[in-house]
C-alpha cells in the first residue's frame, strides 16, 4: 500500500511540475495558427460562395475562408463561422482529432478544409452547443425545434488576425 501511494504523490508531482512549465512558458496561448491537417490558404473560396455552391447538392469537398464568431468554451471541439445574409455555420473538427482555442478566436480570420454538408441538427444536439457555449437554462430550454443548416467538417484550419 505505501508504494502505490508513493508512486501517486511522483505522479502529483510531475504533473505539477509540467503545468507549472506550461503557466510559465505561455501566460497567454497563441490563438493563430495551423490546427489538424496542414493546410495552405490557396484556392479556399468565400463563405457566400459556399452557399451558391451547396444549390442542388447534399455535401461538397470544399476550402472556405470566413470570420469566428465564437468558439466551443468547454474543449475548443467546434466553432461558428460567419456566413453573411444566413446564420452562422457551426464547424467540427474530422474525428475530433483536434481542437481550436476555447477563447480569443472570436473575430480572428479563418481558412478551413473539409466537407460541408446540408443537415438536420435534432433539438438534444442544439441544446448540448448551447450549453457548450454557456448559453443559459432560458436560451436552452427555448429550443424546441430541430434545424436544418449547413455543417462544415473540417480536416485542417488556419486561425490568422484579420487583415
Amino acid at each position: 500500500m505505501a508504494a502505490c501511494g508513493g508512486n501517486q504523490n511522483e505522479q502529483s508531482a510531475e504533473e505539477k511540475t509540467q503545468e507549472e512549465v506550461v503557466n510559465t512558458v505561455t501566460e497567454e496561448p497563441a490563438v493563430t495558427g495551423s490546427y489538424g491537417e496542414e493546410i495552405t490558404e490557396e484556392g479556399a473560396i468565400s463563405a457566400e460562395e459556399l452557399l451558391a455552391k451547396m444549390e442542388g447538392v447534399d455535401s461538397l469537398q470544399v476550402k472556405v475562408s470566413s470570420e469566428i464568431l465564437a468558439t466551443c468554451k468547454m474543449k475548443g471541439c467546434w466553432m461558428k463561422v460567419e456566413v453573411p445574409g444566413e446564420e452562422e455555420m457551426r464547424v467540427t473538427f474530422k474525428d475530433y482529432g483536434f481542437f481550436v482555442p476555447k477563447e480569443g478566436a472570436e473575430g480572428k480570420a479563418v481558412v478551413m478544409e473539409g466537407i460541408a454538408k446540408k443537415v438536420t441538427t435534432d433539438v438534444e444536439t442544439l441544446k448540448h452547443f448551447a450549453k457548450d457555449a454557456g448559453k443559459s437554462e432560458e436560451e436552452i430550454a427555448a429550443i424546441t425545434e430541430p434545424k436544418d443548416e449547413i455543417t462544415f467538417v473540417a480536416t485542417g484550419v488556419i486561425i490568422k488576425d484579420t487583415e
